[in-house]
């Protein structure tokens, strides 16, 4: 990876419904960075709020001033609701195959970190077969570098993702754009159909 991470991609040609998608993976983005880096799988399902609170007025009372403020003014507005008691899987890839979301969901987000290296690295450490042994060398790497992603998609087609690294760990420094990171975002639709 490089010493800059790619510009944001600016979403200002975009649907309504896009630019909601793009302000809450945005939020996403900040709350799992607050939370600081090593973080667990976090995955969310999208709803929007003002279609929520007409179902489950109860709502209300989770939601903050700002979240129903946005929903009484923009019907795309969403909602992110973490989903606690992940099924346990050997990877991201097996644990997104295992999920379909009910036609409710609107769509759904996944934060998650990887380790990143020169492309001759990757390939070394995908030769190594043994998890354990492919963990520790890819941590013993001093040319690796973290990153996080944030990848939303809607029911609807739009997609949205945001990428920050350790290396630049800053709000200044996230890159933002639709296809960011084509797999995960191909996956999240998968789990959506």
């Amino acid at each position: 990876m490089s010493d800059q991470l790619p510009p944001t991609t600016s979403p200002s040609a975009t649907t309504p419904r896009q630019a909601a998608l793009v302000r809450l993976v945005a939020q996403l983005e900040e709350h799992v960075a607050r939370a600081g880096w090593d973080a667990p799988v976090g995955v969310f399902a999208l709803v929007r709020t003002a279609s929520a609170l007409e179902q489950d007025p109860a709502l209300e009372r989770m939601l903050d001033a700002a979240a129903l403020a946005e929903a009484r003014t923009d019907p795309e507005a969403l909602t992110a609701i973490e989903q606690g008691d992940l099924p346990p899987a050997n990877s991201l890839e097996e644990l997104l195959a295992g999920i379909v979301w009910p036609d409710e969901v609107d769509g759904t987000a996944v934060a998650t970190e990887r380790v990143v290296l020169p492309a001759a690295a990757e390939q070394a450490a995908a030769a190594i077969e043994d998890p354990q042994e492919r963990a520790t060398y890819l941590m013993s790497r001093p040319d690796r570098d973290d990153v996080r992603m944030v990848v939303g998609v809607l029911r609807s087609g739009e997609s949205w993702c945001a990428v920050r690294a350790r290396s630049h760990d800053s709000a200044g420094e996230v890159a933002g754009g639709a296809d960011l990171v084509p797999g995960l975002v191909e996956a999240l639709r998968r789990t959506l159909q």
